[in-house]
């Protein structure tokens, strides 16, 4: 007869041995070089705390999570290599990316190869809209849900005002730039100008031109439709130029690494968007926010950005499906997560079914006063939220989508 420390003794190591069986496997596409290296350290921290926070609390289906990460230097082709890597290793889901070309590209092989998608900074309608697929979810917004969220407030704010574009040539910028065009009543290109950046090999002299044309012109906002090291160097060039004294500059997408990579004074005025800020946990009273806030200020001393949220997000949303769909099928999670509402980091969210798109309430932003965020413990406080709105207003309709897919009407 057993004695119960025995019993006891026994069933540990057996759920010891189940703990500590094979791993599963996460592939992370990451910049871990490039134009987004900053970005893709978020994107890292943001997984790793996820996936710790997972094992400690007994893993997934008896079975630790392993972040496989793979530097994509936000190139499609590199990404491309990764999503191969990671199949080869027995990899059960992909996510990351820098851009939307490479969310695009890389998607689309993990479709073939039978394993999801979720990407991380990839903004352009098509992701989702046109381009959508049943293995390809979207965490972040898209640049249809940052240009309503704008035009609402600047209609509001700033009324009939001449706008001005800088847009870097890829499906990001040229659908965030058409985007925005609508939601602010800016079409008319004669009147409202605009300059293109090659999508790759700009040089300063390319943004210096761009810059100048700007202000030259008669507009009163600026718009500059720019990324990592594109929009650190062209803010940097904005600065000298003292163009933010004339004219009010919008980045459309404002992440906490672009401002301390140009610097809070380069930025200081700037408005944008956020899906997601360290301020916002407190905002909407979300407890679990705000554990993984102290959690990331406790492990790195600085503020989580959206950028290491959303990857928190991916990770800990695919491993509750799986624990939902009881195994690790892509059709079974797939079907987990469509119409599924939670709440993790702020509000309530859900994966929409028609176009895998997560619905989530949107911010307009501003960046502080130098001075203010200079008092700052960490000297990284700095967006104030300006203006909110709600994700099934911003998200394209139904209609919207249907209009842009054409006869192809359901994810394949």
């Amino acid at each position: 007869m057993f004695r119960p420390s025995l019993v006891v003794a026994l069933l540990a190591f057996a759920l010891q041995g189940a703990h500590a069986g094979e791993p599963i496997r996460l592939g992370l596409n990451y910049p871990g070089t490039g134009n987004y290296k900053s970005e893709g350290l978020e994107l890292r921290r943001g997984a790793l705390l996820a996936v710790d926070q997972i094992n400690q609390h007994g893993g997934l289906l008896g079975r630790r999570l392993e972040l496989v990460g793979r530097n994509s230097a936000a190139r499609e082709e590199k990404a491309l290599g990764n999503v191969e890597h990671f199949a080869s290793m027995g990899a059960a889901m992909i996510f990351g990316g820098a851009n939307s070309e490479e969310a695009l590209s890389a998607g689309q092989r993990a479709r073939e190869l039978g394993l999801l998608y979720f990407p991380t900074l990839g903004y352009a309608n098509e992701i989702t809209g046109r381009d959508g697929h049943r293995h390809l979810f979207r965490e972040s917004n898209s640049a249809w849900m940052s240009a309503r969220v704008l035009g609402e407030y600047l209609s509001w704010h700033m009324p009939n005002r001449r706008y001005h574009y800088i847009s870097l040539d890829d499906a990001w910028g040229r659908s965030m730039e058409q985007a925005l065009r609508e939601a602010t009543k800016s079409r008319d290109r004669a009147r409202h100008g605009y300059s293109k950046i090659a999508e790759r090999g700009a040089r300063r002299d390319d943004y210096l031109a761009a810059l100048q044309k700007a202000a030259a012109s008669d507009a009163d906002v600026l718009v500059i439709v720019l990324l990592g090291q594109d929009l650190v160097q062209t803010m940097r060039l904005a600065h000298t130029l003292e163009l933010g004294k004339r004219m009010q500059i919008i980045v459309p997408n404002l992440t906490q690494s672009i401002v301390e990579q140009a610097g809070p004074l380069v930025m200081e005025n700037v408005i944008g968007t956020e899906a997601w800020t360290w301020r916002v946990p407190q905002r909407e009273q979300s407890e679990e926010g705000q554990a993984f806030v102290d959690r990331y200020i406790a492990q790195h001393q600085a503020y989580p950005g959206s950028t290491a949220a959303s990857a928190y997000g991916i990770v800990r949303q695919w491993a509750a499906a799986v624990q939902r769909a009881g195994n690790l099928d892509s059709e079974a999670v797939i079907t987990a997560l469509e119409n599924h509402r939670y709440r993790l980091l702020k509000d309530e969210q859900y994966w929409r079914d028609f176009d895998h798109q997560n619905v989530q309430s949107i911010y307009a932003v501003r960046v502080k006063d130098r001075s203010e965020i200079m008092r700052d413990r960490f000297k990284q406080d700095y967006f104030d939220i300006i203006h909110r709105m709600d994700g099934e207003e911003a998200a394209p309709s139904l209609d919207d989508w249907q209009q842009e897919r054409g006869e192809l009407l359901q994810l394949q």
